[in-house]
């Protein structure tokens, strides 16, 4: 017999989301509070046996969350928390994986496109009220998707996703992911994390869609972009620890890389004297790839869902990380 809570108090800690809102309409009945800072968190914590949260959580809440039984991250990332803090206080942690996954293949597709088809160039020209000419030189002028091949590092949700959509516009992907045995995923080729190097020279994109781990910190650094086709551009909306910044703005500033998109960066947020907002070829989007209007209620489900695991007393959460 489970001995969690028939109805829990969850709070939600957010910024800027509106979880109370869309999950009083829910109709669940179970009690809930919110927070938007976290000194509020801190001084509220002691009474919470749910937790929903992510950029507000510090690892030295734990001794003080008494009750707390759950944490409902929501972000697909969890390496702000101490896993080994959690399991002391016998606290569990599920991840918010697959909640953004439509989202944020859709803006790596939306960023690719962007890329390809000159669109920031086209709203500076729209600014200045310029009305540009047609072009001669074909290294400016825009471009298509058809029979240029993607390669995308972290085959997962959202690399899956990036990888389908990027067949439907006539693109060859090639895959990464950590089993390649797991499947394609949309994919033409899957391959090992260890076959990077022999992939990046046939990449006219290279988009990184993978988790921050030991293996991927750093992964795109010099060694990489020594590699990759010349003119490639990178998309990256996995982590900006990914890739070595000062090697991107090598890379990008050598002509070695055409163009990049970022929506992550390292740090994060970017510093006001970085390179990078100043360099035409590169698009910054401010960590936005995951928003999307229904991300409260997508979150939601997943809490929803272990919740209810939880008081059947069954031994996996669904995205369990603890």
């Amino acid at each position: 017999m489970s001995t969690f809570p028939e109805k829990p108090l969850i709070g939600f800690a957010h910024v800027a989301y509106r979880f109370g809102e869309r999950f009083r309409l829910r109709g669940t009945g179970l009690p809930f509070v919110t927070f938007e800072t976290h000194e509020a968190l801190a001084e509220g914590i002691g009474a919470l046996d749910v937790l929903v949260v992510s950029g507000l959580w510090r690892n030295d809440l734990a001794p003080a969350a008494k009750k707390l039984r759950f944490i409902q991250s929501i972000s697909a990332g969890v390496d702000q928390y101490d896993r080994a803090v959690l399991a002391a206080h016998g606290i569990r942690l599920a991840s918010a994986q697959g909640a953004n996954a439509r989202a944020v293949s859709d803006h790596a597709m939306a960023l690719i496109l962007a890329l390809f088809r000159r669109l920031p160039e086209a709203r500076d020209n729209q600014a200045r009220r310029f009305w540009r000419g047609m072009i001669g030189d074909l290294s400016r002028r825009e471009d298509e998707l058809g029979g240029k091949t993607l390669l995308v590092v972290g085959l997962g949700r959202i690399g899956g996703r990036l990888a389908r959509l990027a067949r439907a516009f006539e693109m060859t992907v090639l895959g990464i992911r950590g089993n390649p045995a797991a499947g394609g995923e949309g994919a033409d080729e899957v391959h090992g994390l260890e076959a990077l190097p022999l992939l990046l020279p046939r990449a006219d994109v290279v988009a990184l869609t993978c988790p921050l781990t030991p293996q991927t910190t750093g992964l795109i650094g010099a060694d990489a972009f020594a590699r990759i086709k010349p003119g490639a551009i990178l998309v990256n909306v996995a982590r900006g620890k990914v890739v070595d910044t000062a090697a991107l703005i090598a890379a990008l500033g050598e002509g070695r890389l055409a163009a990049a998109a970022l929506d992550v960066t390292d740090p994060e947020p970017l510093p006001p004297d970085s390179p990078l907002w100043s360099m035409p070829n590169v698009l910054i989007t401010p960590h936005t790839g995951g928003e999307t209007r229904a991300y409260e209620d997508n979150v939601i489900d997943l809490l929803l869902e272990n919740i209810g695991r939880l008081q059947r007393g069954e031994p996996r959460l669904r995205n369990e990380v603890v």
